[in-house]
Formats: C-alpha cells, structure tokens, sequence
C-alpha cells in the first residue's frame, strides 16, 4: 500500500485574505513522504505539476489537519479532485476519540519526545523573506513528525500527548486507518 503523509506551508495566511476557508490561501510549498520509496520530497507552487503523479498513484493521502486545511487547499491547485482520494486526518481521529483538537507539537512532545522546529506563522514570515529553505526545512519535518505519529499509532493503538507538563495518552483504533483501497486517479497521467 502506497501511502503519502503531506504537508502543506502557505505564501500567506487567513488575517492576509479576510477569509476563514484555507482555500483562499496561497501555497508557497508542499512536502511529502512515499511509503514505496522511503523518499521526503517538496514541490514549491510552481512545481506542483510534478507532484499531482505521485498523489495520483497513492492509496491513502495522511496528514493532521489535511481534511480541514491541507486537501481543500491543494485542491484549488489540482486539475481533478483530490477529495476523491482517500484520506487519513490524523488530527480528526484524534478529536474523534479525545472531544478536542490537539497541537501536532503536544503530540510531537508526547508520542516522540521531540518539538516542532516552528509554526505556521514563522513560516510564512521566513517565505515573505525569501528564506525559501527555512521553509522547505520545517515542512519537511512536519512530515516526518506526522509519519512517525502514523507509525506509532498503527503500532501501539494509541498516542501520547503533553498538556500542562504531563504526558497523557489517547487511545485510539488505528486498525482500519489503512485498510481497504485508494482511489486511484489519472486526471494528469494522459490516460
């Protein structure tokens, strides 16, 4: 099964665009880790036409707060429907069993013992600087932190989080997250 964890950082963000919905944002790049390959890869806007073959060829798109954010707003920039692909959200799993969000960094700390290395609105700073790499760099990591929380809970059933200076753990049934099949697309494959 060929599994894509993603990430997505923005050119901007919702105070910039008088909007709440992440698909008025602007992306200035996305990262990605395949499964098949073992390979992180990131594609800035303008090579994202690079990366729409191997989302098309993916069975299960991951991310933590993909549904909500990452998906609605890469698929303003995706010729076909993405949605249409079937996903994992890792923070809605998350909420689901816990009745709260929870920070990607709460879990970082928790499940792996590690911090994120910035948040969003650093990155967006770094990328209105031209600090292009600073921000291929933190999105990169956020990936490898969502995979490593993937492979985690598909092993322990469960993920630790930190609040307040303790560690806590949400259990949870990461049994099917991977079952059944992908949809497969080929809206740029020419086929």
């Amino acid at each position: 099964m060929k599994v894509i964890t993603f990430d997505i950082e923005t050119a901007n963000w919702m105070s910039d665009t008088g909007s709440n919905d992440p698909a008025d944002l602007t992306i200035a790049l996305v990262a990605v880790h395949d499964s098949e390959t073992g390979q992180y890869s990131s594609y800035l806007v303008d090579e994202l036409s690079a990366l729409w073959s191997i989302l098309e060829r993916t069975d299960i798109l991951v991310g933590y707060n993909s549904n909500h954010f990452d998906i609605p707003l890469l698929n303003k920039y995706y010729p076909g429907d993405l949605s249409r692909i079937k996903s994992l959200d890792i923070m809605a799993e998350v909420h689901a069993t816990l009745g709260r969000r929870l920070k990607l960094d709460a879990l970082a700390e928790g499940t792996l013992g590690t911090k994120k290395i910035a948040n969003g609105s650093l990155s967006v700073q770094w990328w209105r600087a031209g600090e292009v790499e600073k921000v291929r760099e933190y999105c990169l990591k956020d990936v490898e932190i969502t995979r490593r929380i993937l492979d985690y809970a598909l092993e322990h059933n469960a993920l630790k989080y930190k609040e307040l200076g303790a560690t806590k753990e949400v259990k949870l049934d990461a049994s099917k997250w991977l079952a059944g099949t992908g949809s497969a697309m080929t809206y740029t494959m020419g086929f």
